[in-house]
């Protein structure tokens, strides 16, 4: 998981270079992005389910192997092409071993405090491995080439593929009979990733184009179909059950609201510290590291405890507030910042993603069984990947027509960009209140021995 995540954000960095060697039109470069996010964002839930039918070692092992295979692809392509349909291959390994992941884990550690502290270990990964590859990206980038980027995965996928064979116990799932709902899987398959890339290249045609509302409503369509026949299918691939769970529901749907708010937060700030402030690739990740600290330090330090204390959901009400300072405080961002009074403090608050996601992660797989976990996983994953597409485009486009706006009336192209920031961080903190009010009304407190 930690190299997934690292992946993810280890290429925005060197995307410059990317474009220059291999000759990507403006166009085009976004596809470096956009493919992965369409296969591993479509790929999820069925990923997961496929893992409770035929075991999920088994997927965790086919999914790193096609993973560590497609970033040596990557790192040799001489092509736009080329290297477009290597990530999408990345993000099919990546979907097929992250779908899961808490499927394991939740199977694994079945004692409430185990859990506890392997979801915190679980979700320092993603805050450690998103900043981790800002620093990475620029250090390889500037120091060897772009293609260390893809390549420094083969050895870390070797050593994964050798453990885990040896760590991970070996399951049967409960075979294909079970839930082989072909139909089902089409329908499921096609609807994400047909919404994906409509959220990705909403951004190029508009919000409200012909383009954008007639493929979104195919999705949905499609998406509408597959529940239909998730509830009529006599072996589902998704049996609607693992909806019944009110903290389930709940925790997906707060987790689609803070997600489109916090990932965007993290290319936003990127964005700033670079347009704005002039920092280089290597200074932006910096810059960004006391947030990873801080939010390692509390999923790892104590959130399992204060869960073990007081409860998931109060934890995660608590962890949100935090979030909301944090966004609420750059919603009047200067032009001329000053890292340790304007932008530390951002930064030390994030720590409250280190109290919300083990939290939510928890309620999120409160309902998974043994037969459902990879399911359950995958779907937490899907929602998580659905809240990231959305934030950044729509937050994205926000800031971007709010500072073409500004530009227009003759404003500074400082000035200008710092007033799109600021826009869409206004936006992410109402995001987080929603996801506040909605963890607050839907969410319930586990019983506590």
């Amino acid at each position: 998981m930690l190299t997934i995540t690292l992946d993810g954000s280890i290429v925005t960095v060197a995307m410059p270079a990317v474009q220059h060697d291999l000759g990507f039109t403006p166009a085009a470069l976004s596809w470096v992005v956009n493919a992965y996010l369409i296969a591993f964002g479509s790929l999820l839930l069925l990923a997961g389910r496929l893992g409770d039918l035929v075991g999920r070692t088994r997927m965790f092992l086919t999914g790193t192997a096609v993973f560590t295979a497609a970033s040596l692809l990557a790192g040799v392509a001489s092509t736009p092409a080329l290297l477009v349909a290597a990530r999408f291959l990345q993000g099919v390994g990546s979907a097929t071993a992250s779908a899961v992941g808490l499927g394991i884990l939740v199977t694994l550690f079945s004692e409430p405090r185990e859990r506890a502290r392997a979801i915190a270990v679980f979700s320092f990964t993603g805050a450690a491995g998103a900043s981790l590859g800002q620093v990475l990206g620029g250090v390889l980038t500037d120091a060897l080439s772009w293609h260390w980027i893809f390549f420094i995965n083969l050895p870390i996928g070797a050593a994964i593929l050798l453990v885990a064979r040896r760590v991970l116990p070996a399951d049967r799932g409960i075979g294909l009979g079970a839930g082989a709902d072909l139909a089902g899987a089409a329908l499921v398959t096609t609807g994400l990733m047909l919404g994906i890339y409509t959220v990705v290249k909403a951004a190029d045609h508009g919000w409200v184009s012909g383009h954008t509302l007639g493929l979104g409503a195919l999705a949905l369509t499609l998406l509408a179909a597959f529940t239909v026949r998730q509830a009529t299918a006599p072996a589902p691939l998704m049996p609607l059950r693992i909806l019944r769970s009110r903290n389930v529901a709940g925790a997906n749907l707060v987790q689609v609201l803070m997600v489109a708010a916090l990932f965007a937060f993290q290319v936003l700030v990127a964005l700033y510290l670079q347009n704005v402030l002039g920092y280089g690739a290597a200074g932006t990740g910096l810059a960004m590291l006391p947030a990873a600290a801080s939010i390692g330090a509390v999923s790892l330090g104590i959130s399992a405890r204060l869960n073990s204390r007081f409860g998931e959901r109060a934890v995660l009400l608590t962890g949100i507030l935090l979030l909301i300072a944090a966004l609420g405080l750059l919603t009047r961002v200067p032009v001329e910042a000053r890292y340790v009074t304007d932008l530390l403090p951002v930064m030390l608050l994030a720590a409250g993603f280190g109290l919300a996601l083990p939290a939510l992660t928890t309620l999120g797989m409160s309902a998974a069984g043994r037969k459902d976990a990879g399911l359950a996983s995958g779907f937490f994953n899907t929602t998580q990947q659905i809240g990231m597409a959305v934030g950044v485009a729509v937050l994205t486009t926000l800031a971007a027509g709010r500072t073409d706006r500004l530009l227009a009336e003759g404003t500074r192209r400082a000035e200008a960009l710092t007033g799109g920031f600021q826009l869409a961080f206004g936006v992410g903190t109402g995001l987080l209140v929603a996801a506040f009010l909605v963890a607050l009304v839907v969410l319930r407190p586990a019983p506590r021995s």
